[in-house]
């Protein structure tokens, strides 16, 4: 059922952007702004946010109330906002296998267009037609997912700064919680479980469900941005390297490494070697401290969590199934 959701959002999406111009007038005031949001929010993606906001609004209430596909738009055009601010951060140039938003416009454009994508988020929930209480709830979830995402962008800043052999894991699964967990899965679910009126101990459960499979799929996420084949990541294995991200993977290796290991870590971080180089040191380190292994197995144990939560909860057993179904489809595991 998560397929023909995703075609809805996918239909739905189109037609919001070809009706952006009659609604706003953005070609009256930049025909760039009106073309470079266009072009961006309807380049390929997973649309995993809006899919797990229908499948928890639909998963409590009788059926899809009008303007639901609509108002999970929402879900996307937000994370369509904060990958145009990461990618600056990040000074990545290249999202969705095509020149990221600073790429084509420069910082400051691309930050102001950021904005109004932001702006268009709000906007569009408006389109949902609810109970106004319930309504209420679920935006306010929306804004607080935005608000904890950016908090999340702002502690990891502060520990990429931060000497890697003072860092925690508890620092590390506190930026997956904030940056991922929360507004991927988390937040998407119990807005639209709250939106359909679910009682309080299930969205707790929804919450709790998020939390685990965010920290698996961002872990999952590490992994193939260290492992995984340039062409479908649509950015450089060496990008996290680059950028001394503390992620779970570099954490083990450095705690589990000998000290001419960690000397290599260090010198990579500190951009003392070339990409080619770089990469391929990384990738022996990781492998070598057992890392590798042990974020899999990470990924596994927080499966394993998150399957005990979903099979408790009191969503329709159909979109229970289809919830467990498109998860495991992210993960990409059986």
């Amino acid at each position: 059922m998560f397929l023909k959701i995703k075609s809805k959002i996918e239909k739905e999406l189109r037609r919001y952007a070809d009706s952006l111009d009659k609604t706003y007038r953005l070609s009256s005031l930049s025909p760039l702004l009106l073309k470079s949001i266009k072009e961006f929010i309807l380049r390929d993606g997973k649309r995993v946010r809006p899919v797990l906001f229908c499948i928890g609004y639909l998963g409590y209430a009788k059926k899809a109330t009008p303007g639901l596909y609509r108002g999970a738009l929402a879900l996307e055009l937000l994370h369509d906002f904060m990958l145009v601010h990461d990618d600056i951060i990040d000074k990545s140039l290249t999202r969705r296998g095509k020149p990221s938003m600073h790429a084509l416009l420069g910082a400051d454009l691309a930050i102001v267009t950021g904005d109004v994508i932001y702006a268009l988020a709000l906007d569009v929930f408006c389109a949902v037609k609810e109970n106004p209480v319930r309504k209420e709830r679920a935006l306010r979830k929306l804004i607080s997912a935005a608000l904890f995402t950016a908090s999340g962008e702002f502690i990891e800043l502060l520990l990429d700064a931060k000497p890697i052999e003072k860092v925690t894991q508890a620092d590390i699964y506190k930026i997956y919680d904030y940056k991922t967990a929360n507004y991927t899965f988390s937040s998407p679910l119990t807005m639209g479980a709250i939106l359909a009126g679910a009682k309080e101990n299930e969205i707790k459960k929804l919450l709790n469900y998020g939390l685990r499979l965010g920290r698996a799929f961002q872990i999952k996420d590490d992994l193939i941005g260290a492992f995984g084949k340039e062409s479908e990541t649509g950015k450089s294995n060496f990008t996290d390297f680059e950028a001394a991200k503390k992620t779970l993977l570099i954490w083990r290796a450095y705690n589990k490494s000998a000290a001419k290991d960690k000397k290599i870590i260090k010198e990579v971080f500190a951009g003392k070697s070339t990409r080619q180089e770089g990469l391929k040191n990384m990738r022996r380190v990781i492998k070598d401290s057992g890392a590798l292994d042990y974020a899999k197995n990470q990924i596994n144990g927080l499966i394993k969590q998150a399957q005990n939560s979903i099979n408790s909860l009191s969503m329709r057993g159909a979109w229970r199934k289809t919830l467990d179904e498109f998860s495991r489809k992210i993960l990409n595991v059986k």
